[in-house]
């Protein structure tokens, strides 16, 4: 006799949103949770516990749209937070400042291949140098979509790809808003961070001499 046939179980997916600060990920986040939970679809939404800029346990867009959401360090304690049964009911899992989450791709390869449930992931795609920023671009080979956004220039208005660090702070994970980071361009990008390495070494045991070096350059 064949043994019973397992349940059906929907197919998972991996929707993945990227882009600079100040582009509308967080929004464009809380937008598809929504429309998945207005369709009748169970939905949880997960941020990281280092983000408290404007709430601790709620996902808050820069115009103060706000989504009640479990702040965690790692992703995969999630389904220990929640417990085992309303895990099993979710649906919908969205991830909010999905850069800080070292788990990242393991916790969308279980939830979307192995347990069937559909997550959507927003994230900044680079940090303030444009490297690589966290696993957000390390899921992009598990997506079954990758939205790019961009903000708009700070400084001319035109459509900005990277994230400006204001301060002279230099560690990669410096969380803060419009008083830290600003949107810019690829020429204002370039721009700054040449007048920075001007400034840097106009102050720099090199003096005069460095700087001289820069402008030539």
């Amino acid at each position: 006799m064949a043994p019973p046939a397992a349940p059906y179980r929907r197919p998972g997916e991996v929707h993945v949103i990227v882009g600079p600060m100040f582009a509308g990920k967080s929004t464009a986040l809380l937008r598809r949770i929504t429309a998945e939970s207005d369709s009748g679809r169970t939905v949880a939404m997960i941020k990281s516990s280092k983000d408290t800029r404007y709430a601790v346990d709620a996902v808050v867009t820069h115009d103060g749209t706000k989504f009640p959401c479990w702040p965690l360090p790692d992703l995969l304690s999630f389904k220990l937070k929640i417990g085992a049964k309303a895990y099993e009911k979710v649906d919908v899992i969205g991830i909010d400042e999905a850069q800080f989450f070292g788990d990242l791709y393991e916790f969308c390869c279980e939830v979307a291949d192995l347990d069937g449930k559909t997550v959507v992931v927003a994230g900044l795609d680079g940090d303030y140098l444009r490297r690589s920023f966290g696993s957000v671009l390390d899921i992009i080979p598990l997506a079954d979509t990758v939205t790019k956004l961009t903000a708009r220039c700070e400084l001319c208005g035109k459509r900005a790809f990277f994230t400006l660090r204001k301060t002279g702070e230099l560690q990669t994970e410096l969380i803060g808003g419009a008083d830290v980071y600003m949107p810019v361009c690829r020429l204002h990008y370039g721009n700054e961070q040449r007048s920075a390495s001007v400034e840097a070494a106009s102050g720099s045991k090199f003096g005069a001499a460095a700087v001289e070096e820069l402008l030539d350059c």
